[in-house]
């Protein structure tokens, strides 16, 4: 499993495998402008030139980044694919120092066995105001907030300046690398 920042060149990959989530209501559809547009907030999976899995970071501020459109390939799920994804954020997201990662989901157990907790939505106000207020179905949402707050996990990344950036996997590449 080859778990890395995403590039231009993967971006209509990321776009199909969204809509089809999205198709489904598994997460909220991007168009792929905006995928394009923030391709430097995606990481993907890459297996043997197929992207397989995906999903973005998105910062709010500096306190605060949204896990977003989390998505692997239907026939490689059950192999820790969207795990190995959801840890890579993390280790990002402690890279960055942002102290706090939220996600709105159907899928929460998913969520909960990597340490996040069920959380208020009206909490996370930056996220209402730029995308809720956009959703088709905000006013019967049935997703439920998340959170994990970083400074109860341990770092998944060496923060030793000296030292190459490692994660619990071995050698994820950091957002930005190759």
């Amino acid at each position: 499993m080859n778990i890395r920042a995403a590039r231009l060149n993967d971006v209509t990959s990321i776009y199909t495998l969204v809509a089809e989530h999205a198709y489904r209501g598994d997460v909220l559809p991007r168009t792929l402008a905006s995928i394009r547009d923030s391709v430097d907030d995606w990481i993907v999976v890459d297996q043997g030139g197929q992207i397989v899995g995906c999903a973005s970071l998105v910062a709010y501020t500096s306190e605060l980044a949204e896990v977003r459109s989390l998505a692997v390939h239907d026939q490689c799920k059950g192999n820790g694919f969207g795990a190995a994804i959801l840890q890579a954020l993390i280790a990002e997201a402690q890279q960055r120092n942002i102290p706090s990662l939220f996600a709105l989901t159907r899928a929460v157990p998913f969520f909960q066995r990597a340490g996040f907790v069920i959380g208020d939505k009206a909490r996370f106000p930056e996220k209402i105001w730029r995308d809720c207020v956009l959703c088709p179905v905000r006013e019967e949402c049935d997703e439920t907030a998340v959170v994990l707050e970083l400074e109860s996990v341990p770092h998944l990344v060496n923060t030793d300046p000296n030292e190459p950036a490692k994660d619990v996997f071995g050698n994820l590449p950091r957002f930005n690398e190759d």
